[in-house]
C-alpha cells in the first residue's frame, strides 16, 4: 500500500517548459491514466483484503469430468434417481449424522394437485384397461399393475382431500476428501449407505461443477435431476433430526456429540433408576461416575459408593463426606448378622428374619465354600436359634434387641450334631486370621449424604465377602428408611465370579426400584460381567447404560449385547477419553462427558493432577507459615 502511494506522488504534476503544447497534453493524459491505474489497484486490493467472498474462496479450482479440486480439496456430487416404494422416517440421519464433512441440499418444486389429478385419472384408466384386457385373454393377474393401481388410488383420494401434496423432490451430496483416494472410499460408503435403504444414487459425470453450485447456499439447482413425489415421502427425508436426550429434570450428563446439544436426564423418571457402565481403564468411567455424584448430591440425592481402589477419597473429603475404610485392621466394622428395621406396619418380623437368614447363607457360602444339603439344613437351624438366643423371635421388636455376632452363631454350631466340619471352617473368621473383619457389632453410621465404603486394603481372597457384606448393610438401611439414594458399585466383575454374589446384586438390582433406590454397577472386565446369566440380567434390568472405550477383544460381546451397528462399534474402539454412547431406555446417543474447572479438581483421578494439587496446597500452606511468622516474633 506504501508502494502505491509512493508511486503516485512520484508522478510530476508538471510538464518540463521545452514541450510543445500537444506533447504537453499527450503526457497530462498519460499522467492521468496512470493515476487511473494506481487507483484501480488500490481498489481492487482493499476490495480483496475487506471482501468475505475473496477471504473465503479457494486458492484454485480444476474441474474434472467426475470430481472438482478446489485448492487442497476433492469434491464429488452424488444424486438420488430412485426410491423403494415403502420408506420410513429418519432413514436419512446415517448420513447426515456422518462424521464426514459433506453438504446436502434439497430443492422442493411443488406441483398443482389437478395437474396431478388429471395425470393420475389418465393413468389410472390406462392401468384398468391393461388389467382388465389381461382378465379377457386368461393371462395371469399382473401383482405389479394391481399394486400400482392401489397405490395411484389412494393418492388420488389423499390429494383430493387435501391430506398430501406433490412435490418434484431433489436430492444431492457433496462429498469432500484431502485425495482422490480417500474421495473415492467415502464415496463408496455414502452410496452403499443409501443402497442399504434401496435409495439409488448416481454421480455426476461432466456436470461436477453444476453438483457442487448446486449443493452451496446459493438456493441454484444448477443439476435438475427430480423425482415426483408426494409430501409423506418427501417429509422422511427431513434432515434436520438426531439423536435428543434432553429432559426438563435431571442432572447434566454430557454433551451430545450429534448435534452439540446437552444430555440432560433424570435417571429416576426411568422404569428403574440403575445403570450400568462398561470402559477399559483409563477410558474416564469412575471420572463420569464421580460427576454424576457430585452433580446429583446438589439436587437433594444422597450417594453410596463401594470404591475397591481409594478412588472417591478425594471427593469424599471435598464436600465433606463420610470415609468408611473396611479392612481387617481397620476400626470400622459391620455385623453380618444385622437385620433392617422394618418400614411398613404391615412388614413381619418373621419375614424380615427369614430374609436376613437367606442372605446369610449366601455369605456363608462366599466364606466356607459350597454345603451339602445335611450342612445347609444345619446352618439354617444353628441361625434361627442364634437369633432367637438373643431374644429375636418373630414377636421381637427389632429396634429394642441386641444383634449376635459370628462368635455366637459358631456356639450354637458346636452344640449341634454334625456340624463338626462347619465350625472348623468358621473359626478362621471368629478366631483365625480373618477375626478382624467379621465378628465385630456395627459400628458405622450412615447419616450423610455421601458414604463411601473403601475395600483397597482388604486381601484379594476376602474382597467378594467384604463388597458383599458392605452391599447387604447397605441394602439393610436402604429398606429401613425410605430416600432419594444412589448406590455406586465400582469394579462389580469382583462379585459376578461367585454365583451367590452375583445372585445378590441380580436380586438387589430387581428389588431397590421400590425403595428409591438406583444401583449403578462398573466393570472394566466385560467379558466375566456379560459372560455371567446374572450380569445380563443385571444389564437388562437396567434403564440406563453408559458404554465408552472397549477393547476389541469385548467389542463383539458388546455389540451382540446393545445391538450396536458398525459406526457404534468403530465408535467405542476408536473413541477418546471421556466419550462414549449413553442409553437411556429405548434412546441414545454419542456422549462427551465434561466437567468445569472446580468439578474437575475435585473429581479427577489422574495421578500427575492430584500430585500437582498437594503441590500447591503444601505451597500455600507454606506461605501462610511464612505470613504467620513475623507476626508471631
Amino acid at each position: 500500500m506504501v508502494e502505491l502511494f509512493r508511486s503516485t506522488k512520484a508522478v510530476p504534476t508538471e510538464a518540463p517548459p521545452d514541450l510543445s503544447v500537444q506533447e504537453k497534453e499527450q503526457l497530462a493524459s498519460e499522467q492521468l491514466e496512470e493515476k487511473k491505474t494506481l487507483l484501480e489497484s488500490e481498489k481492487t486490493y482493499r476490495r480483496g483484503v475487506v471482501t468475505v467472498r475473496d477471504l473465503i474462496a479457494p486458492a484454485s479450482m480444476k474441474i474434472e469430468s467426475r470430481y472438482l479440486e478446489l485448492g487442497s480439496q476433492f469434491v464429488r456430487t452424488l444424486f438420488v434417481v430412485a426410491y423403494p416404494r415403502y420408506i420410513r422416517v429418519g432413514w436419512f440421519a446415517p448420513i447426515i449424522n456422518l462424521n464426514v464433512p459433506l453438504d446436502i441440499a434439497m430443492y422442493f418444486y411443488p406441483i398443482s394437485s389437478e395437474v396431478i389429478l388429471k395425470q393420475l385419472r389418465n393413468k389410472v384408466g390406462a392401468l384398468e384397461a391393461q388389467i382388465l384386457a389381461d382378465a379377457e385373454k386368461g393371462a395371469p393377474r399382473d401383482p405389479i399393475r394391481e399394486t400400482a393401481l392401489r397405490d395411484i388410488e389412494k393418492l388420488r383420494d389423499d390429494l383430493t382431500q387435501g391430506i398430501e401434496k406433490f412435490f418434484q423432490f431433489a436430492l444431492y451430496v457433496s462429498l469432500y476428501a484431502n485425495s482422490k483416494e480417500e474421495l473415492d472410499k467415502v464415496t463408496e460408503k455414502v452410496e452403499s449407505l443409501f443402497g442399504s435403504r434401496l435409495v439409488y444414487t448416481k454421480r455426476v459425470l461432466y456436470q461436477a461443477e453444476q453438483g457442487f453450485m448446486s449443493t452451496l447456499p446459493l438456493a441454484s439447482d444448477d443439476l435438475s435431476i427430480t423425482f415426483n413425489m408426494s409430501s409423506s415421502p418427501a417429509a422422511s427425508s427431513f434432515p434436520f433430526i438426531s439423536s435428543e436426550l434432553t429432559s426438563d429434570n435431571g442432572i447434566l450428563y454430557g454433551i451430545n456429540r450429534h448435534n452439540n446439544s446437552l444430555i440432560l436426564f433424570d435417571r429416576f423418571s426411568l422404569q428403574n433408576a440403575n445403570s450400568v457402565v462398561f470402559a477399559t481403564s483409563g477410558a474416564g468411567k469412575s471420572y463420569a461416575i464421580k460427576l454424576e455424584i457430585l452433580r446429583s448430591m446438589m439436587l437433594g440425592t444422597d450417594v453410596i459408593v463401594i470404591d475397591p481402589e481409594m478412588e472417591y477419597k478425594y471427593l469424599s473429603d471435598a464436600v465433606g463426606g463420610t470415609y468408611v475404610n473396611i479392612s481387617l485392621s481397620s476400626d470400622s466394622k459391620i455385623n453380618p448378622l444385622d437385620l433392617p428395621r422394618p418400614t411398613r406396619k404391615d412388614e413381619k418380623t418373621s419375614d424380615i428374619i427369614r430374609s436376613g437368614i437367606i442372605t446369610l447363607k449366601g455369605l456363608l457360602r462366599l466364606m466356607l465354600g459350597q454345603f451339602s444339603h445335611e450342612e445347609d439344613s444345619t446352618i439354617d437351624r444353628a441361625l434361627i436359634e442364634t437369633y432367637a438366643k438373643k431374644d429375636i423371635t418373630a414377636e421381637a421388636d427389632l429396634s429394642q434387641v441386641e444383634t449376635p455376632i459370628f462368635s455366637d452363631f459358631e456356639e450354637v454350631l458346636e452344640g449341634m450334631v454334625g456340624a463338626e466340619d462347619l465350625v472348623l471352617r468358621l473359626k478362621k473368621y471368629t478366631e483365625g486370621t480373618f477375626a478382624g473383619l467379621l465378628n465385630n457389632p456395627t459400628n458405622v453410621e450412615m447419616n450423610n449424604q455421601l458414604v463411601v465404603f473403601s475395600v483397597r486394603d482388604l486381601e484379594d481372597e476376602l474382597k467378594p465377602i467384604g463388597i458383599s457384606l458392605i452391599i447387604s448393610y447397605i441394602w439393610n438401611t436402604v429398606r429401613s428408611e425410605l430416600k432419594k439414594r444412589i448406590m455406586v458399585i465400582d469394579e462389580a466383575w469382583w462379585l459376578m465370579q461367585q454365583e451367590d454374589s452375583a445372585k445378590f446384586i441380580f436380586a438387589l438390582v430387581k428389588r431397590c426400584r421400590k425403595y428409591y433406590l438406583g444401583v449403578t454397577t462398573i466393570t472394566q472386565d466385560v467379558n466375566d460381567f456379560l459372560r455371567s446369566p446374572y450380569g445380563q440380567a443385571i444389564v437388562t434390568n437396567s434403564s440406563i447404560q453408559l458404554l465408552m472405550k472397549q477393547s476389541p477383544a469385548a467389542i463383539d460381546l458388546i455389540s451382540k449385547t446393545f445391538l450396536l451397528t458398525e459406526g457404534e462399534k468403530y465408535l467405542l474402539l476408536e473413541c477418546g477419553v471421556g466419550e462414549g454412547i449413553f442409553f437411556a431406555g429405548t434412546k441414545h446417543a454419542a456422549i462427551k462427558v465434561v466437567a468445569s474447572y472446580t468439578e474437575d479438581q475435585i473429581i479427577t483421578s489422574d495421578p500427575r493432577q492430584l500430585l500437582e494439587i498437594e503441590a500447591a496446597k503444601k505451597e500455600f500452606k507454606d506461605a501462610q507459615a511464612d505470613a504467620q511468622t513475623p507476626a508471631a516474633n
